[in-house]
């Protein structure tokens, strides 16, 4: 392979660790800060991660960018992205067990009420509750990419009902009914006694977890929301919460990240906060994944995990 010089466009604190990645999987691969780079013309390729508004501008001859995760938003949002280039997102077998694993965790944390548990234990107070079997809990899945399906496939082998909703409407699953459209998303909602979001954010997804949609689901449902944290309006949920029309949350994504020390989630007693924490691509995937797509490139071929751009990821 021939020898390549890449860019890393994001904080060094998020960035560096790719370095030592690439040079122990593709050491033909070499990776560097744009302060770094001499000559901007000799970099072919990008890995990226919320890059600013000028990022990309010095970088005329890339050939390639490279989200480090599934996210691709925060790229998509600079004015400096060149419209020509290939963008690709990492979309690996491994994070997408990781993710599995995620979900299943809070999926029956909410069925088997683990919370109650740990309250009872505070105030040592032995009392049994009752149990449903998870062929009597049904979910709802939004979002059947790579992840959506690791996710379903690893709930339906607990025994779980799951359906899913995707823009398609056809499922990756054969045991799985998927649903589309407006009207399909009303009637997931009203199946959902937990509502699992996975879906990137587009302007379709903006603002999608709202009142209208918690109002449709059951009372005392439940919301998995590990999609982008845009998609939610904080306020419906916590309205829904203290209604008691959804009976808790688990959240891992926010609008704002870091989530401010005096945000209301971090206190209540019916959100599992997580930081941003799912899943994560590791470095040496990220630099496999690259390195794949570069030789896609060298035989003609897109990568793999290609962002269609106009519908955000």
């Amino acid at each position: 392979m021939p020898s390549r010089q890449g860019v890393l466009l994001g904080s060094r604190d998020i960035m560096t660790p790719y370095i030592e990645a690439f040079e122990q999987i593709a050491p033909h691969l070499r990776l560097a800060f744009p302060e770094q780079i001499a000559d901007p013309e000799a970099v072919s390729f990008a890995l990226a991660w919320d890059p600013d508004d000028e990022a990309f501008r010095r970088f005329t001859q890339l050939r390639l960018i490279s989200s480090i995760a599934a996210g691709v938003n925060g790229i998509l949002a600079s004015r400096s992205l060149p419209q020509e280039v290939p963008l690709m997102r990492i979309a690996g077998e491994s994070q997408a067990l990781m993710m599995a694993g995620f979900v299943s965790w809070h999926v029956l944390w909410h069925h088997r009420r683990f919370g109650d548990y740990l309250a009872r234990q505070r105030a040592a107070c032995w009392q049994r509750q009752a149990k449903r079997a998870p062929d009597d809990i049904r979910i709802g899945l939004l979002g059947v990419g790579t992840m959506g399906t690791a996710v379903a496939r690893a709930l339906l082998a607990l025994g779980y009902k799951v359906e899913c909703h995707s823009r398609s409407g056809r499922s990756p699953l054969a045991d799985m009914q998927c649903w589309q459209g407006g009207a399909g998303l009303a009637a997931l909602a009203e199946r959902s006694e937990i509502l699992i979001n996975l879906l990137p954010l587009t302007a379709e997804t903006h603002n999608l977890l709202d009142a209208a949609l918690f109002d449709r689901m059951p009372r005392g449902a439940a919301l998995i929301h590990v999609g982008r944290g845009e998609q939610l309006v904080e306020a419906d949920l916590l309205a829904a919460l203290d209604s008691g029309q959804l009976s808790g949350a688990s959240l891992d994504v926010f609008a704002v990240e870091p989530l401010p020390r005096e945000h209301p989630f971090w206190r209540h007693d019916r959100i599992v906060v997580t930081p941003h924490d799912a899943c994560d691509s590791t470095p040496s995937q990220v630099a496999r994944e690259v390195a794949t797509a570069l030789r896609r490139l060298d035989a003609g071929q897109l990568p793999a995990t290609l962002v269609d751009r106009q519908a955000g990821y």
